[in-house]
């Protein structure tokens, strides 16, 4: 079971009130959203009594699921990240106040603007292709991507950041030791990941740029209204890392939905590319993107594991989370697709 937001009510308006500096704050309207398989949202109505912000506010509260991922940041790291992709000019909801005192939810959470617009995946591909204006929506993205490696470790003013430690001198290498030891500590074998993963280390990316990386730069994380791009979305596993890891995920045919377009199925890749390449002044290497769509691959196969064992385990009933653990055969038999023919060449 989640929080129960209607219950702690008055506690939330409270802290509201006093975070916006508002003599009183009432919450018209509590929603539970859709969507957020990692965290819980709710869209509230809000309406604040003077202070700098007085006025109707449309909010998403944003906090813990019942069960979580290892990898996912906590909400005051988010929220930080948050802040720093918003001063960065990065189109998100803009993040308001943290609340870190557990007596008011049980647990931490913070504001941020509502959004308009949707983001599940099936309807955004379908959407583009019935507009004809998936290049176009590909392209805001591909400036969205470039704004956000433009943040880097080396500015003195990211100390708001020092949670995602030292930059790696080796991203494949670190990233194929986390997912080596999720395998390892699960209960059943995968040996087709085991395979994959073995490919992965052997045909590491000779060298990497670090900035920092969205690590989940999909479609389905991102909001789109009229055709328009109005937000990127689910920050909890940013990190510093080789940006080219941004473009494998957002390419990589696991999140397509079943659309043509190798691009987020929303655009060709060699569009996304170009466009990419114009708007951050970095050139893509393409072998490079083919081996980080691999890890994503790996990566999500993992993750989805995890998922089917929330449900599983019983701290999370749900039919999502349970189909979802029903993907890692999907996603083997795809990574077998694309590294056999590359592992006959390399012997």
């Amino acid at each position: 079971m989640g929080i129960d937001v209607e219950a702690a009510r008055p506690a939330l308006e409270r802290f509201i009130a006093a975070a916006a500096e508002a003599d009183r704050a009432a919450i018209l309207a509590i929603e539970k959203l859709s969507g957020g398989a990692i965290q819980d949202n709710y869209g509230l109505d809000l309406a604040l009594e003077t202070g700098p912000v007085a006025g109707r506010h449309a909010l998403v509260l944003r906090t813990d699921a019942p069960t979580v991922i290892a990898e996912s940041h906590a909400r005051a790291q988010e929220f930080a990240l948050l802040k720093v992709a918003h001063g960065a000019g990065v189109a998100v909801p803009e993040p308001l106040w943290l609340c870190t005192d557990t007596s008011v939810l049980g647990q931490d959470f913070y504001l941020m603007r509502r959004v308009a617009g949707g983001a599940a995946g099936h309807i955004v591909t379908k959407a583009a292709a019935e507009r004809g204006n998936g290049p176009d929506l590909a392209a805001a993205l591909a400036r969205e991507m470039a704004k956000i490696h433009r943040i880097t470790p080396d500015p003195p003013d990211l100390e708001s950041l020092a949670f995602l430690g030292a930059p790696p001198a080796d991203p494949a290498g670190a990233a194929i030791a986390r997912l080596r030891g999720h395998l390892d500590d699960h209960p059943l074998s995968h040996p087709a990941l085991e395979w994959g993963l073995r490919w992965a280390e052997l045909n590491k990316p000779s060298e990497s740029k670090i900035s920092l990386i969205h690590n989940d730069f999909r479609t389905g994380n991102y909001m789109v209204n009229e055709g328009k791009l109005t937000a990127v979305l689910d920050w909890e596993f940013a990190s510093w890392g080789d940006p080219m890891a941004d473009l494998g995920w957002f390419c990589a045919k696991c999140w397509r939905f079943g659309a043509a377009g190798e691009a987020g199925g929303i655009a060709d890749r060699e569009a996304f590319y170009a466009d990419y390449e114009t708007a951050s002044g970095r050139k893509v290497d393409p072998e490079a993107v083919f081996y980080w769509e691999v890890m994503a691959h790996l990566r999500w196969a993992v993750t989805a594991m995890h998922q089917g064992e929330r449900h599983v385990s019983g701290g999370e009933t749900s039919l999502d989370l349970a189909l979802t653990g029903r993907r890692p055969a999907e996603l083997e038999l795809e990574i077998l697709h694309m590294i056999k023919p590359r592992a006959r060449q390399e012997g």
